[in-house]
């Protein structure tokens, strides 16, 4: 990326700076509860341990299963309600708004203790999932509305990255309160009411930044979106570069209202070219969730004790360690090689490489069985399983990681733009849901098998899944229209042709008319 280019867009990658604040809390919440539920103060406290003072391995997994659980069942509402309120009101006050009703959530979870039990972290973590579902499925429209075909790619990668580094945050402050906080409700508070700090920056920060110009197009308040577009790009309204993709939208939008006239949300989901869309987006979410990453993500520390790293400090630290690994191979990805390599082929190479290592952790798991007492050091077979760990997060974050959203953000036309990524985000949620609450009993019950399992997933569905989709690197969101099929691109030309035309004489006749102004 040339100098001149990021400075081109320092306006855009402002509005993604300060938009995917809420994604770090996506991040942080999917990977907090797992760890604060490992405290052994947490145990105690809410009673999650056998009369002589022993772990109860079954009232743990509950409860662990459903701190991270209720979370996902709130934002998968979250996610679907925010389509009509983003087209009504939005991008950006939907996601002022749902930051406030996070921040709710946030504040129930952190009063939780004493008289106030575990009913309070689970109201408040319902409250929050709300939030958490709504921003994470119109911040991805958001930036990519927003953002230049060139840098999108690049751009709506940042996702990922938050929510990577949302969950390295989690890692750490769980370590930190592991190491320094015995007892005492600041085991929970302090991770719990740390969630108001991303979720302030965001709300403040959004009053800093443009509504999107495409929404605002399709409002038709064709003005501000000029100026708007204008402003992002840092040109003037007049430039011929800013018309002529003021034109692309426009001619876009209009063929969307011609072909759609009358018509809600079912043609919505089932109008020419857009199930297949829907169907896209819906799987790609499926495959990412049960490809194992969450499952490591949700339960680091549950998933190194199993592996042989014991003791809470002990597991917390790998996971920290996993946390920094996913934070440095995401971004690699992301700035240096997705707009490179393409969509289908970094997805390819990603699932293949997790397969591969998932299957090599299973059989070290099946082959050297960890040592049962908890003060013996991990042995080289536990470190070597570690490794395979730091690997496969590496591969997760040149594909599977951040490419989902890239790839749904870029399929989808303006009008139906936010029922998609609601859809998208959703399914994410759903079956986010589905896997969070079985997983604690998976690690407990299959053992070495669940990595086996992960992998032929990576390895038979995922990898096929990759190379059956089209390509959308370096395609303008418009462009989506022909590659579908909604409109042949015989028209697309002829309808951006006319639009030019409109605009220059709209320009011409503002020019004219200032000519006779100052001439008067």
């Amino acid at each position: 990326m040339n100098k001149d280019g990021l400075f081109q867009n320092i306006r855009v990658y402002w509005l993604a700076f300060i938009v995917y604040w809420g994604i770090v809390l996506f991040g942080y919440d999917t990977g907090i509860g797992g760890g604060v539920v490992s405290q052994d103060y947490f145990k105690t406290h809410f009673g999650l341990v056998n009369p002589d003072g022993s772990a109860n391995k079954q009232k743990a997994n509950d409860v662990s299963s459903n701190v991270v659980s209720v979370l996902q069942a709130g934002a998968f509402f979250g996610a679907l309600g925010s389509a009509p309120i983003s087209a009504a009101i939005g991008r950006k006050w939907t996601l002022l708004s749902f930051s406030l009703v996070f921040s709710l959530g946030a504040i129930l979870q952190t009063v939780a203790g004493g008289s106030r039990g575990l009913g309070y972290i689970y109201a408040g973590r319902v409250i929050a999932g709300v939030g958490i579902g709504a921003i994470s499925a119109v911040a991805p429209a958001y930036v990519s509305e927003c953002s230049p075909k060139e840098v999108r790619g690049r751009i709506t990668g940042l996702f990922q990255i938050m929510v990577a580094i949302g969950v390295m945050i989690s890692y750490f402050i769980n370590l930190g309160i592991s190491l320094h906080i015995k007892s005492g409700a600041n085991v929970w508070r302090i991770p719990f009411g740390f969630q108001l700090v991303p979720a302030g920056i965001m709300t403040f920060g959004l009053l800093t930044v443009k509504e999107s110009p495409r929404w605002l197009a399709s409002k038709g308040r064709t003005e501000t979106a000029i100026v708007n577009l204008a402003y992002m790009r840092k040109l003037s309204p007049d430039d011929e570069r800013v018309r002529s993709e003021m034109a692309e939208i426009e001619a876009a939008i209009e063929e969307e209202r011609a072909a759609r006239k009358g018509l809600g949300i079912r043609e919505a989901f089932f109008g020419k070219g857009n199930f297949v869309r829907f169907v896209i987006a819906v799987v790609i979410f499926l495959l990412q969730q049960w490809g194992g990453q969450n499952s490591v993500n949700y339960y680091a520390p549950q998933i190194f004790q199993s592996i042989g790293y014991s003791g809470t400090s002990n597991s917390l630290l790998a996971s920290g360690i996993y946390g920094i690994v996913k934070v440095v191979a995401t971004a690699l990805f992301v700035f240096l090689l997705v707009d490179s390599l393409g969509r289908k082929l970094s997805l390819f190479i990603s699932s293949m490489g997790m397969g591969i290592l998932f299957f090599i952790i299973g059989a070290l798991l099946k082959t050297h069985p960890p040592p049962t007492d908890s003060n013996v050091a991990p042995p080289p077979a536990s470190k070597a399983m570690a490794a395979m760990l730091y690997l496969y997060v590496c591969f997760y974050s040149m594909g599977w990681g951040p490419l989902p959203w890239v790839y749904v953000s870029d399929i989808f036309p303006t009008r139906t733009r936010h029922y998609g990524l609601a859809t998208a985000s959703a399914s994410q949620w759903l079956f986010n849901f589905v896997l969070s609450k079985v997983t604690p009993d998976m690690v407990t019950d299959l053992g070495y098998k669940i990595f086996i399992m992960f992998a032929t997933i990576n390895i038979g569905a995922m990898a096929t899944f990759s190379l059956v989709i089209p390509e959308t690197k370096g395609r303008s969101l418009e462009e989506m229209d022909v590659i579908f099929g909604s409109v042949s691109a015989d028209q697309r030309r002829a309808d951006i042709a006319r639009q030019e035309r409109a605009l220059d004489h709209e320009a011409n006749e503002t020019t004219s008319e200032r000519s006779v102004e100052q001439k008067v």
